[in-house]
């Protein structure tokens, strides 16, 4: 087999027989064509890449949030505070009389009476003799009385005939008013040793509740015996509160308060009749007295809270959602001019409704973050979509 060996520039090529030998030329021209295609994409993609990635930046998504504008609104100022439950007018009742040994107890702590009604009964066998001896002498001095008027009569029929003289008449009738005057002596001291004996038994003063009993069957007491029954006037209660002498000032007779006891989730309405014109000078406080009906889960000496209203305040109001809390306290999230978030630390006031009262932190103006603030950072530039109060409440 014999090959053919050409020489191309300074290169020797080997050609196979029957195959025609490679150009040169040929070759050159096509790496030529693909170093320039190679360049022409380089220079392509610097150029017009970085043209691209400028309105890149330009779209970059922002979070989308909701802002509200809270505004000022009036709302009820409401002052928080507690307290012991007791009876509005609460009536001591002790012996009135001279005392002695108790036979009955007719009542029972929680029992409704009626005025007068009797509470305890105390011996009166003495008495009873007592007033038994007084009857009997108004009998006596009442016979003597008729008696001394009889003996008048015939004395005047006679004085005409001579035979009785004025002086007689004089004496006779003096002797005749005696009797009377001590007619009347014995009925008021019948009268008095009645009343007396009607003083022995305890009675009530006035319709209520009785609250609490402290004598038995059998005790002797005597006027200084003390209290033996506790009642409330009319069965009407109070929540005697403990006001700060700051929030004191603002209230007054008439405002409206809830008040639930402890231990329950009952809420009773009642209304301050009575501020304290005094401040402990201890605890800075005053008491608000509350009245409340009668109602048999309010028990006089109990633990409460009360929620009194004391007038109006213009604050902003913002939907719960707005809120975050974390260990520094409450706070929302502001929109500020570069649409940008900063954290704004607030106070909050009543709950209600329609939102929640916001009453230091915020002047109205602010363009607050509605919800969705837990994922959201301090200094993030936001996208803000401003809704109106009334969306913001039905949020």
């Amino acid at each position: 087999m014999q090959y053919e060996t050409r020489t191309i520039g300074t290169e020797d090529v080997i050609a196979l027989p029957g195959e025609p030998a490679p150009r040169g030329p040929r070759w050159g021209l096509i790496a030529g064509i693909v170093v320039a295609v190679l360049a022409i994409v380089i220079l392509g993609y610097v150029f017009f890449g970085h043209r691209a990635t400028a309105p890149q930046k330009a779209t970059e998504q922002l979070p989308l949030v909701s802002v509200v504008v809270p505004g000022r609104s009036a709302v009820a100022r409401t002052v928080t505070a507690t307290g012991s439950l007791a009876a509005r007018r609460e009536m001591p009742i002790g012996v009135s009389g001279e005392g002695g040994i108790v036979t009955r107890v007719l009542v029972e702590p929680g029992q409704w009476v009626e005025k007068g009604q009797v509470l305890a009964q105390v011996d009166r066998s003495v008495q009873t003799q007592t007033a038994a001896s007084l009857a009997a002498q108004i009998k006596v001095s009442q016979a003597d009385a008729t008696l001394a008027q009889s003996e008048l009569d015939r004395a005047k029929q006679l004085v005409s005939r001579g035979f009785i003289s004025r002086a007689d008449i004089e004496t006779k009738t003096a002797t005749r008013d005696a009797a009377f005057a001590r007619v009347k002596v014995a009925q008021a001291q019948l009268a008095q040793q009645q009343a007396s004996n009607g003083r022995l038994d305890v009675r009530a003063p006035a319709r209520g509740l009785v609250l609490t009993r402290s004598v038995e069957a059998g005790q002797v007491v005597s006027a200084g015996a003390g209290v033996l029954f506790r009642m409330a006037e009319g069965g009407q209660l109070e929540l005697r509160a403990q006001v700060s002498e700051n929030d004191l000032r603002g209230l007054h007779v008439g405002s409206q308060a809830r008040v639930t006891p402890v231990g329950g989730a009952t809420v009773f309405t009642g209304e301050v009749w009575q501020v304290s014109p005094v401040i402990d000078p201890t605890t800075r406080q005053g008491i608000a007295r509350i009245a409340l009906n009668y109602d048999p889960a309010l028990r006089p000496g109990g633990f409460a809270s009360a929620a009194i209203v004391a007038g109006t305040t213009n604050v902003p109001e913002l939907p719960n959602a707005a809120i975050q809390s974390d260990d520094k306290g409450n706070y929302v999230y502001v929109v500020g001019p570069d649409d940008k978030l900063v954290r704004r630390s607030i106070k909050v006031g009543e709950v209600s409704d329609s939102g929640v009262a916001i009453t230091d932190g915020l002047n109205g103006t602010e363009k607050v973050v509605q919800s969705a603030g837990a994922f959201l950072n301090a200094g993030q530039k936001v996208k803000p979509t401003l809704v109106t109060a009334d969306m913001a409440n039905k949020r």
